[in-house]
């Protein structure tokens, strides 16, 4: 589903992914860990065109989305293929991005009617029932800033899978939630695992990565240190930095 090839990103001087290579699986979901400022978000990001790389190739679903010439340069795919790959992740991010002047409702079928140009009257029924799947059914015609931190980021699961998606990306969608509220969310992405949605999800949430991942990639300073099935990776992680990670973690 995804597959990268030393992916390298520079912000000016910082380099900040220093040749990471991935592949994600049908049906698989895979837990990104590691400190923080190690790489995780902006390879994410990269992923789905939020960011350009430098260097490497990404694969989508066995269409290349980037890719290095022989003379070094990279080169992306044109503007309209860049749009129909990436439409197929859904993103959801640290701090919700849901839009503040329309309701619950109103924020999961606006992608679908502007970018796909879908009938409202269509996309409706779809839309109330995925909030119903994520149990924001009473709150489709609140305001974001009349719901807690807990339901915005299941109402940016809802808007996200409206699109109808073959991955979901997910960017730390707890770390900016109290304990109480991160149950919730971690619930609804449980359920999402269950009915085998491929999933790449950049997380501190060791619990989930250890219960729900079927892989678990370790991260530090721009490199994948170690990535193993989720039940070896906690057993037995083979680097020192990997076990430094988790004894501070856990």
């Amino acid at each position: 589903m995804i597959e990268t090839r030393d992916v390298r990103k520079n912000f000016g001087a910082l380099e900040v992914l220093k040749g990471v290579s991935l592949r994600l699986e049908k049906g698989e979901i895979a837990a990104i860990i590691g400190p923080s400022g190690s790489g995780k978000s902006t390879f994410l990001r990269c992923l789905n065109h939020l960011e350009t790389i430098d260097r490497g190739r990404i694969d989508i679903e066995g269409e290349n989305l980037v890719a290095t010439d022989q003379a070094g340069a990279c080169r992306y795919v044109r503007e309209s293929e860049v749009r129909r790959i990436c439409a197929r992740m859904g993103m959801v991010f640290q701090h919700f991005n849901l839009f503040p002047h329309m309701t619950v409702l109103e924020n999961v079928i606006e992608a679908p009617i502007t970018v796909k140009g879908m009938r409202r009257a269509d996309i409706l029924p779809k839309a109330e029932a995925l909030l119903n799947k994520v149990g924001l059914w009473d709150k489709r015609d609140s305001y974001p800033s009349h719901v807690s931190g807990g339901q915005k980021q299941r109402a940016a699961i809802a808007r996200a899978l409206a699109m109808e998606p073959d991955i979901m990306l997910f960017d730390e969608p707890t770390s900016a939630l109290d304990p109480e509220l991160t149950g919730e969310v971690l619930r609804t992405m449980r359920q999402l695992a269950d009915e085998r949605m491929t999933m790449l999800v950049v997380t501190h949430e060791m619990a989930f990565a250890r219960e729900v991942a079927n892989t678990v990639v370790f991260m530090d300073q721009g490199e994948i240190i170690e990535s193993k099935p989720a039940v070896e990776f906690f057993k037995n992680p083979e680097h020192r930095r990997t076990r430094a990670f988790l004894e501070s973690m856990l």
